[in-house]
């Protein structure tokens, strides 16, 4: 007989175990803990155990939507103790991330404080708030009907739902991601009216095949938008539960600065954040990989959402550059289907059609079990009011017999066999308070009984007809996509699949003919013309309705050099490329599309922009016009400075018109504001240099000056004046407007002073506009707004007709 172990001897006893055994059974109970309890969601409601106990933790406390916040940490808490006992922080994860807009497509938690960003993590859960949102309203009710099953609690002393009810497909909406032991899922969001709209077709033809479901259902829409390059990848993963396609940033070319173009993204690829995309461009720079990128700035704001923002060198093609950056950064991503779910516990790869059966499948049971529980209580119901309808009839009998039974079983034997009742019915007479009684009234009572009546009718059709079932289902389907859906948000693109190919336009702009203009309101713009036949075919007119009138148009290269002269008598060099574009259509270039002069140049004080020179050598020059009646014809030399004087002006004097002449048989117009206008031959100014104070133009009377200063050469010029008073508010007067013929003045000498050109009227004693010019001539107020002119007429010292608003430029449309 062998002797007794001690205690010390059992607890060092040493069993001896195969490893490989031990490390099999091991691995496979972690493996399936991790699987069915952690990783992967069930297919019925698209949830995870951790997001399921979640919900029902919040719904359970009562914190809907219509009720104050709550800290996180208390939802945390009570989800740890009660239910999920795997810690705090996987808890607080997976309730931040339903109640991210930019991870899930419906979010599910209404989250007040800081719950993160693409590049962020949340903030701590004791300062974070959150409650139900509305959504998640349709996930957790009909609970408390008997709707689904309830299993115990990790140890035994509280219950928990199986699976949610889901009055949405949450698993298609919403999407899914996990890693589990030896499997995967990532499922793509969608859009919930698409989805909707499939599962009420696939209730109405239970064979509907792929392609007539992806007329519902033509692709994942993602909560961050963006376009989907190639949809074979796509119908791939919805035919076989695998597939892969290409996502793309939503990005345009805008002017982001007064001398820069730039690509502002607006939208990224799903679960990729702007500081994520900086980084990737910033390294791509420095590696010199990528070229043409000035700057990248994130403006991201919560009034105009996510907006990005890179600025391009002058003279890179924005166009291609953002190719490049498709290719070579997350601007264009890759996102991988892989649609593995629980279905009846198992795990499952799913494809589109199955995913959707499999949630009508659950729907359909929720929808089939609420209705028997509704039945049911009507039923009870129903049977406590028929017994107080027999009860009421003699309600003084009922009160006698209660009083003069010693005990309560007594009471209720009586009562059974004095009207027939059941036991069910004589304990509700007996449990009722006294002044219950006066609220008895039999007329409320056969109301209340015929209304169960119909209820109970109608749940026993919905209950024994399978079609009557379907029908709920689909109208409760229908009201969720009424109250919860928005419009699609990704774009879909077809493609035939593979990389991005990248624009055949070259990165550098080169250097082709173009147009650099100047409008009366002091905008400058380039306009790019094609390479062959550059104003061939062109229109010779810019638009009109909602435009600024053309100051000065010239011919030149993306690539050269323009000057800018100024009233100041400065000469401002400029490059073209640095110019905003303008971009050119068939109802020629749009003035308003440039940007203000003093944004591109420092001005002096009270210097404007007046006109536009190129700079080219073997030109006719450059006339200038002065204020005091001073005109000089001066061959600019381009200098190695951005500005230098090409007139000296005498003190007060300043330039009010510059014209590079183009031809050599060109008339230089001088106007004054005692309607004077003079006109003679540029050959009869010689040239001088750059520190010349040019020579005598006009005679001026005492006190009056130049309003005007010009070149001309059309043989249908015209000249338009305008008159008012010198005593109004500057800019509030419209004033008479006239247009002549540039013919019918006589040409005189330099220095002489001129012809009249406009007749005043009672109350007018100045020239407030005017203008010489090849037609078409058009006008406009100090906002841009067209003004019309009069008819062109014969007489050169008429009075004009009023103006209908006052003219603040008058220019000529032509620009070819």
């Amino acid at each position: 007989m062998a002797e007794p172990t001690t205690p010390d001897e059992e607890s060092e006893r040493v069993l001896d175990v195969d490893f490989s055994n031990e490390m099999e059974s091991s691995y496979l109970e972690y493996a399936y803990s991790v699987i069915y309890a952690r990783a992967l969601p069930d297919a019925r409601d698209g949830l995870k155990p951790v997001q399921r106990r979640i919900l029902y933790s919040m719904d359970d406390e009562g914190l809907r939507p219509d009720r104050g916040f709550v800290k996180c940490a208390r939802v945390v808490g009570t989800v740890m103790g009660k239910l999920h006992p795997h810690g705090d922080s996987a808890i607080y994860d997976a309730m931040v991330r339903l109640g991210q807009p930019w991870a899930v497509r419906l979010p599910l938690i209404d989250g007040h404080g800081n719950f993160g960003s693409l590049d962020a993590g949340p903030a701590a859960m004791r300062y974070t708030e959150c409650r139900m949102a509305p959504a998640a309203l349709a996930m957790t009710a009909g609970l408390s009907e008997d709707t689904v099953d309830f299993r115990p609690n990790y140890d035994g002393k509280e219950t928990e739902p199986v699976v949610l009810p889901a009055a949405f497909p949450n698993l298609l909406v919403n999407g899914a991601s996990g890693i589990a032991v030896g499997m995967a899922t990532n499922m793509a969001p969608h859009n919930l009216v698409e989805v909707v709209g499939a599962l009420r077709y696939l209730l109405a033809h239970e064979d509907a095949g792929l392609d007539e479901i992806m007329r519902f259902v033509p692709g994942p829409d993602f909560p961050t938008g963006g376009t989907i390059i190639g949809l074979d990848g796509v119908r791939e993963a919805y035919q076989t539960g695998r597939g892969t396609f290409r996502l793309r940033a939503s990005a345009r070319v805008e002017q982001v600065t007064p001398r820069r173009r730039g690509i502002v993204v607006t939208e990224l690829p799903y679960m990729i954040g702007p500081e994520r995309i900086i980084e990737q461009i910033k390294s791509l720079v420095q590696a010199k990989k990528i070229a043409g990128i000035a700057d990248v700035k994130d403006l991201t704001d919560l009034e105009h959402g996510l907006r990005l923002v890179i600025e391009v060198k002058n003279g890179i093609n924005p166009e291609a550059l953002l190719e490049q950056l498709y290719k070579l950064t997350k601007l264009e991503d890759t996102f991988a289907i892989n649609a593995v779910a629980l279905v009846e516990g198992q795990p499952r790869t799913l494809g589109l059609i199955e995913a959707l059966k499999v949630y009508l499948d659950h729907r359909t049971a929720v929808t089939l079990r609420r209705s028997r529980y509704q039945r049911n209580r009507a039923q009870d119901r129903l049977h406590l009011v028929e017994g107080l309808l027999l009860a009421i009839v003699d309600i003084d009998d009922v009160i006698a017999i209660v009083r003069s039974s010693d005990e309560v079983a007594q009471a209720r034997a009586r009562l059974i066999e004095a009207f027939d009742l059941t036991e069910v019915q004589a304990n509700y007479i007996l449990d009722m308070q006294l002044r219950q009684l006066t609220r008895l009234s039999t007329i409320r009572l056969e109301a209340e009984r015929d209304e169960l009546t119909g209820r109970i009718a109608e749940l026993s059709r919905i209950i024994d007809d399978p079609s009557e079932l379907r029908a709920v289902v689909t109208a409760e389907l229908a009201e969720v996509a009424t109250t919860y859906g928005d419009a699609r948000r990704t774009v879909l693109l077809e493609s035939s699949g593979g990389a991005a190919v990248a624009a055949a336009a070259p990165l550098e702009i080169p250097d082709g003919p173009c147009r650099v203009m100047l409008s009366a309101t002091g905008l400058l713009a380039r306009i790019d013309l094609p390479a062959e036949g550059a104003a061939e075919g062109l229109p010779a007119e810019g638009p009109r309705a909602g435009h600024d009138v053309l100051a000065s148009v010239i011919a030149a290269t993306s690539h050269a050099e323009v000057g800018l002269v100024t009233s100041l008598g400065r000469l401002i060099k400029l490059r073209a490329i640095d110019l905003p574009t303008v971009p050119l259509t068939a109802n020629a270039p749009n003035a308003q599309g440039g940007s203000r002069a003093s944004e591109l140049v420092r001005f002096e004080p009270h210097e404007r922009p007046l006109s536009l020179t190129t700079l080219a050598s073997g030109s006719a020059g450059l006339a200038l016009g002065t204020r005091d009646g001073v005109v000089k014809r001066v061959v600019p030399d381009v200098l190695g400075k951005d500005a230098w004087e090409v007139i000296r002006l005498a003190d007060g004097d300043e330039v009010v018109g510059a014209v590079e002449l183009t031809e050599a048989d060109a008339e230089l117009v001088f106007v004054t504001t005692d309607a004077q206008l003079l006109h003679f031959p540029a050959a009869a100014v010689r040239p001088q240099g750059r520190a010349g104070g040019g020579m005598a133009g006009i005679k001026l009377a005492r006190g009056q000056h130049v309003v005007w200063f010009g070149a001309t050469s059309a043989d249908d010029a015209v000249v338009v004046t305008v008159s008012g008073s010198s005593t109004a508010l500057p800019g509030t007067e419209p004033g008479n407007v006239k247009a002549t013929p540039f013919a019918e003045y006589p040409g005189k000498g330099r220095a002489t002073g001129g012809v009249r050109c406009h007749r005043f009227l009672k109350g007018e004693d100045v020239l407030l506009r005017a203008f010489a010019g090849p037609r078409p001539v058009v006008a406009c107020a100090a906002s841009g707004v067209p003004i019309d002119l009069p008819p062109t007429t014969g007489r050169r010292d008429g009075s004009g007709t009023p103006a209908l608003l006052p003219i603040a430029a008058i220019g000529t449309r032509r620009w070819v």
